[in-house]
């Protein structure tokens, strides 16, 4: 209980640093224009529902600005990564150990999110700094575009590990979610790279 309202509190601080750090120059009204903006980004998604349903909420922080979509997909990731690696760390310390290899799935599955939750976050934080510390802004979201890729790996990675493991309730239940968090992460990579294909296109 402890961890879980200390990651809710974590979510709701930096919620609210982003919301001020990308609002400082633009009122929080939303508009039809907002709205439409990140519908038809999310068109260039493999999950454009779930972009949209995900992202439309921050359509007066968004604005028409693909930088700051970028950077609110991220965070929506990393919400939801790690949301999922709680859970099944979580779900580790409960295993049933005469069942090896859903015990053995669900230690590598909670070791890989806790990966992904750190390439998540360092995506973040890059893309917080970006032209801020000296460095090419095309190199900074290199780097976010490898960091965000590996981490839907090691999402990918967790699922792949089931495939082994007789059908139950909890290999449907992580399963399940796992897809969840995979869609909102490989949405995020996508609005990543059509924003680091607009810089590129700037020279």
């Amino acid at each position: 209980m402890e961890l879980h309202l200390n990651t809710t509190l974590f979510f709701f601080l930096s919620t609210t640093i982003l919301l001020a750090s990308t609002t400082a120059s633009h009122p929080f009204f939303p508009s039809p224009d907002d709205t439409d903006f990140i519908r038809s980004s999310c068109k260039t998604t493999l999950y454009p529902d779930t972009c949209f349903t995900s992202l439309s909420c921050y359509s007066g922080t968004i604005h028409h600005d693909s930088g700051r979509l970028a950077k609110v997909a991220i965070h929506v990731a990393l919400y939801n990564a790690t949301d999922m690696g709680n859970y099944v760390s979580n779900l580790s310390l409960h295993s049933d150990y005469r069942n090896t290899k859903e015990t053995a799935a669900i230690h590598d599955c909670s070791s890989l999110f806790q990966d992904a939750v750190d390439e998540i976050k360092d995506s973040f934080n890059e893309m917080k700094r970006l032209g801020w510390t000296g460095e090419s802004v095309k190199f900074q979201l290199s780097n976010v575009q490898t960091w965000m890729s590996a981490a839907l790996t090691n999402e990918e990675t967790c699922t792949d590990g089931f495939q082994e493991v007789a059908d139950d309730d909890i290999k449907a239940d992580v399963c399940s979610r796992v897809v969840a968090v995979k869609e909102v992460t490989s949405n995020a990579l996508a609005l990543v790279n059509d924003y680091a294909d607009n810089v590129a296109a700037m020279g």
